[in-house]
């Protein structure tokens, strides 16, 4: 398999790119639950499509490829594909989290995991020292998102890499904002780098998905195992829906930042708000972490309207900016983390970490910069309180 170091090249051509037995320039979609076998034990590479299927297999390749890892895993669903991953550990066993994650990560780890014995806990993995200090020796792995979400926190994968691994611990990276086509986890140390694929991957709204990566054959393994075994798996339908999303993230992603980037900037001079969260700000205190090991900030952001600004005003102002749950999609998306995306972490969890209630998290879409400026702008302004 050929594999392809240009990153927009790859985005079309990697992984398993065209139909080998027809030459059709796009996968087919095998909408099939099982297939003929030749005789007993002679099978033409298929049984199941739980097992395997050669649309899913594709996307597989695919993001493996993007991620520079070993092998790739498509699930129903990001929970999906963390939960496969989460399952590669035993009772007894500690993950460290980031200090703000996505509440669905939370959750499955608070209410679900800890029924069979697996514990989490909140690191500081912002500080390095820090984070060390808190592996334990039942702590077997350490899950990451950088830029976090919904803070946008920014984590050094590579020196949080290195220290895990010297004292024998996965690191698992949650890469879902970045995409590979901003930051590559796996070569700066990450062992997994899972995604929901529903967002930039996707890119239209139209699709759930999750992916997972890993580094090693061992890994690849056992998660195939997991996958075969409790059958979460990716369907066809969606599975060609997301290898045609991944064909133009290159080009999507672009327009993504650049509108990114000129709202965190309109947003930190306006004088309605009171802080910006976007680590392609210069005056953000993740800049520096995540130029190193990303291309930019990416296109999600969060915000804080001053006192004197209702927020329920501002969120039942805002026109082409939808107030919806989600991000990635070419349409911009606001959200309101506490009460939505994040509800499932307890309050004093989520005060304590930052997340406010007065806390807007913007997933900047790919329409005209201007017309979303102008949405920004009179919906802060409708949300004044006129004293």
């Amino acid at each position: 398999m050929k594999k392809y170091e240009n990153m927009n090249t790859a985005l079309i051509h990697g992984g398993i790119s065209i139909d080998e037995r027809t030459g059709a320039v796009n996968v087919p979609i095998y909408q099939t639950s099982t297939y003929k076998q030749d005789g007993l034990g002679k099978m033409r590479g298929y049984e199941y499509s739980r097992t395997g299927n050669p649309t899913r297999e594709a996307l597989e390749a695919l993001i493996a490829e993007l991620e520079g890892g070993e092998a790739g895993f498509a699930f129903a669903s990001g929970m999906a594909a963390a939960a496969a991953v989460l399952s590669l550990f035993k009772s007894g066993d500690r993950v460290l989290i980031s200090a703000n994650v996505y509440g669905g990560t939370f959750r499955i780890l608070d209410k679900i995991f800890s029924n069979f014995g697996i514990t989490y806990k909140i690191s500081d993995t912002e500080n390095t020292d820090s984070f060390e200090k808190d592996i334990t020796p039942d702590v077997k792995a350490v899950l990451i998102e950088s830029p976090a979400n919904p803070l946008m926190t920014a984590t050094d994968i590579k020196a949080v890499s290195e220290i895990a691994h010297r004292r024998g611990l996965l690191v698992i990276v949650d890469n879902t904002f970045m995409t590979p086509y901003l930051q590559k986890p796996i070569p700066l140390g990450a062992d997994i780098v899972i995604h929901s694929a529903t967002k930039y991957l996707g890119g239209h709204s139209d699709l759930v998905a999750g992916l997972a990566v890993v580094n090693s054959k061992e890994l690849a393994e056992k998660l195939a195992f997991i996958q075969n075994s409790t059958g979460g798996v990716l369907a066809p339908f969606d599975s060609f829906l997301l290898i045609r999303g991944i064909k133009t993230l290159g080009v999507r992603m672009d327009r993504h930042v650049f509108n990114a980037e000129k709202a965190a900037e309109f947003l930190s001079r306006h004088k309605g708000v009171a802080k910006v969260y976007y680590p392609g700000l210069e005056d953000d205190k993740g800049y520096a972490v995540n130029k190193k090991q990303a291309k930019n900030g990416g296109a999600m952001l969060s915000f804080e309207l001053k006192e004197n600004y209702d927020i329920g005003v501002f969120f039942e102002s805002v026109e082409l900016i939808m107030l919806a749950e989600s991000l990635g999609g070419a349409e911009s998306l606001v959200c309101h983390p506490s009460s939505m995306t994040h509800a499932s972490i307890p309050e004093d969890i989520r005060k304590r970490v930052g997340i406010t209630d007065g806390l807007i998290r913007l997933s900047v879409g790919i329409e005209d910069i201007e017309d979303i400026l102008a949405d920004l702008s009179q919906a802060i302004e409708k949300s004044e309180i006129k004293r």
